[in-house]
């Protein structure tokens, strides 16, 4: 290929300029090695010098050589300069391309998130005569995993065992990944037994790991306890990871506990495996553990991990330390990190640092405006979410089912009903989003909160999609805001048969009953719970204290300042009562006398977590809370009343949204 010609292949934009012929001369005498160097060195973040590269690659004829034309398809194909479809059209001016060019681009189509290229290009490959080594099987075996194509996988393990690449370590070891992913379990230990003279360590580790994803645990402790003789760190990381993932997390910590040696995935699967079990405070736990080993540096994804946690359960001190730790690493913000930081912030109640965050990231991705708008919607902000929507649309980036689904949050409980709507028929008319159930629950929710209860029922009523519990809990919860017995009835059964060992609809209806004083009904729903077994989850407040977080629960005196809590509540309650302060009763959920209702409504966990924070921080000092329930209608007048007579800031987080209370107030405005 002459140089002219290939010149010509290039689009016009990085054509090289008119050179003299002493520049030609002088770019032509540098060697297949030097050029090498340039695009290894200088090429992989720099656009302009790839283009320079590759205009001296075309004049000096270099670009003929496979190693180079492959060096640069690959410089090309970088997520870092996001053009992935111009490294397509340079592979296509390489004359017939060897199996390194080809595995660069079929390893290309992978890291750009294109799979189905990756395995087209793959038989393009074959087509074209070209043969294939051991590198082109694993990165196909990923793909496949990732598209979850089975016919596609069993031919291309059939080219493998044609090209005798069977007993490749890397290769078996995608395939049973790839395997176990499909659910073909069989086929997968049929994989690593056939090489069984060439067993390693690694691809036990991945049956291990397909057995676990497909919930075998057993078939998985018994080739981790019988079947490898020898085993490595990865060996009881699968394990853990795997016990972990299974909500086995009793196991999992005493196997994480007896492991000689630990490696950051070691610690990440017992943190993972914490905040997904709902063991946040565990989790933070077994974080700190791992700070005080001092062996090792957290990486990014364990402080995704560990934000994550910290977000959960309010822990914004711990959270800071870990942005600190990020700043005093220069490790850079990326979509995955900036968006946990930006969110753990948010939940933490300091939506003023998740905004500087926010507008650190260079690289917005659509989840980085994801979770900025979620922090807006649940902190009320409703305005400003839909502002920050058309701000996002403005930067040219299409929004998905997530951004729809924080926007129309903000709208329900901002009472937005008109312009929820307006978002509502956007997704498909514009967006060709298709509405799921999540964002039907939404309208439903935000109908409800606005009264517009017979409007959210026949929307349910006519939904193209069965509406799940979520949906008619959204429901019940505006029957019980709204004191709509008759529907709230009629829903609450709908609801007891489709979630029975739920306890948080048992006592949605017990609260609309006994606000109706029908204690009979009360009693009915109450023995109904004890017939399935059914048990009521406590209300828990945490409080996050110099970074430490204190958690209250109704009825529990084990923290060690309990005796001092109360006396301080009832002091709090005492100067409350003066400013007007009243129990609302109604909130009780049992046929008793008054002022033993006075009595239950004194000690809810809110209240607890905020006496606590009286006692231990100074005045004035904003008191940050989380709850895993409601806030009940009598603790928040309680703590709007407590805001002002105090002189304090207290954000309570509760479990449908945020409430910050300033000078007897809320941001709420009363409607949550």
């Amino acid at each position: 290929m002459s140089t002219s010609t290939t010149t010509t292949n290039l689009p016009h934009h990085i054509k090289p300029k008119e050179v003299s012929a002493e520049s030609t001369a002088s770019t032509s005498k540098l060697s297949q090695k030097t050029i090498l160097q340039i695009l290894n060195t200088k090429c992989t973040t720099s656009l302009q010098h790839l283009k320079q590269a590759h205009g001296v690659a075309l004049r000096s004829g270099h670009f003929q050589d496979h190693y180079v034309a492959g060096a640069i398809v690959k410089c090309y194909a970088s997520q870092h300069f996001s053009n992935f479809g111009f490294a397509l059209k340079v592979f296509d001016s390489v004359w017939r391309p060897n199996v390194f060019v080809w595995n660069i681009v079929i390893k290309g189509c992978l890291e750009n998130n294109e799979a189905l290229s990756c395995i087209s290009y793959y038989f393009k490959m074959v087509a074209m005569n070209a043969r294939p080594n051991k590198f082109t099987y694993s990165i196909l075996f990923q793909a496949c995993t990732l598209v979850q194509v089975v016919e596609e996988a069993l031919q291309i393990h059939a080219h493998v065992v044609k090209n005798q690449f069977g007993e490749d370590g890397h290769i078996r070891s995608a395939g049973i990944q790839m395997y176990a992913s499909f659910g073909l379990v069989e086929e997968a230990r049929r994989m690593l037994d056939e090489a069984a003279e060439s067993n390693d360590v690694i691809c036990s580790n991945a049956m291990i790991d397909g057995y676990m994803k497909c919930g075998d645990v057993e078939a998985a402790k018994e080739l981790f306890e019988k079947h490898m003789p020898s085993k490595n760190i990865g060996s009881w990381n699968a394990m853990v990871s795997g016990l972990a993932r299974c909500g086995m997390l009793k196991e999992a910590r005493e196997l994480f506990d007896g492991m000689s040696e630990k490696d950051e995935i070691s610690w990440s699967a017992m943190v993972d495996g914490y905040i997904k079990g709902g063991c946040h405070k565990e989790a933070l736990e077994i974080f700190n553990e791992m700070q005080k080993e001092n062996l090792l540096s957290p990486r990014k994804f364990i402080l995704s991990s560990v934000l994550a946690a910290c977000a959960n359960v309010g822990a914004v001190d711990q959270g800071k330390w870990v942005h600190a730790y990020i700043k005093r690493n220069t490790i850079q913000l990326d979509a995955v990190l900036g968006a946990a930081l930006l969110d753990m912030y948010a939940k933490c109640g300091r939506l003023d640092m998740a905004w500087e965050v926010f507008e650190n990231i260079k690289q917005k991705e659509i989840s980085t405006w994801n979770a900025m708008i979620g922090g807006l919607a649940m902190h009320g902000r409703a305005d400003d979410a839909i502002e920050l929507f058309s701000k996002m649309q403005r930067s040219k980036l299409e929004p998905n089912g997530v951004t729809f689904l924080n926007v129309l949050n903000a709208c329900a409980h901002s009472g937005f009903v008109d312009k929820g709507l307006n978002f509502f028929s956007s997704m498909k008319k514009f967006y060709g989003i298709e509405p799921e159930v999540e964002h039907y629950g939404c309208m439903v929710d935000m109908f409800g909160r606005a009264g517009q209860l017979e409007e959210a029922e026949q929307l349910i009523n006519s939904m193209p999609i069965k509406p799940n519990a979520a949906v008619w809990g959204a429901l019940l919860g505006a029957c019980g805001i709204h004191g709509n017995v008759e529907m709230g009835e009629r829903v609450g059964r709908i609801l007891l048969e489709l979630e029975p060992q739920n306890s948080g609809r048992y006592a949605l209806l017990s609260n609309i009953y006994a606000k109706a004083g029908r204690w009979d009904d009360v009693e009915k729903v109450r023995m109904l719970m004890k017939e399935r077994g059914v048990k009521t989850s406590p209300g828990i407040s945490m409080v996050d204290i110099g970074g430490m977080v204190h958690e209250f629960k109704v009825g529990e005196g084990s923290h060690p300042q309990m005796k001092e809590v109360y006396l301080m509540l009832e002091t709090i309650i005492e100067k409350l009562q003066m400013e007007g302060y009243s129990p609302n009763s109604s909130q009780v959920l049992f046929d008793i006398a008054e002022e033993e209702k006075e009595t239950a409504l004194q000690y809810h966990s809110e209240k607890l977590a905020i006496a606590f924070g009286v006692l231990n921080t100074k005045p004035g000092t904003t008191i940050r809370v989380t709850k895993n329930l409601r806030t009940c209608e009598d603790c928040h007048s309680a703590i709007k009343i407590f805001s002002k007579v105090y002189k304090r800031d207290i954000i309570v987080r509760d479990r449908t949204r945020y409430h910050h209370f300033r000078n007897g107030r809320c941001s709420c405005k009363d409607f949550w």
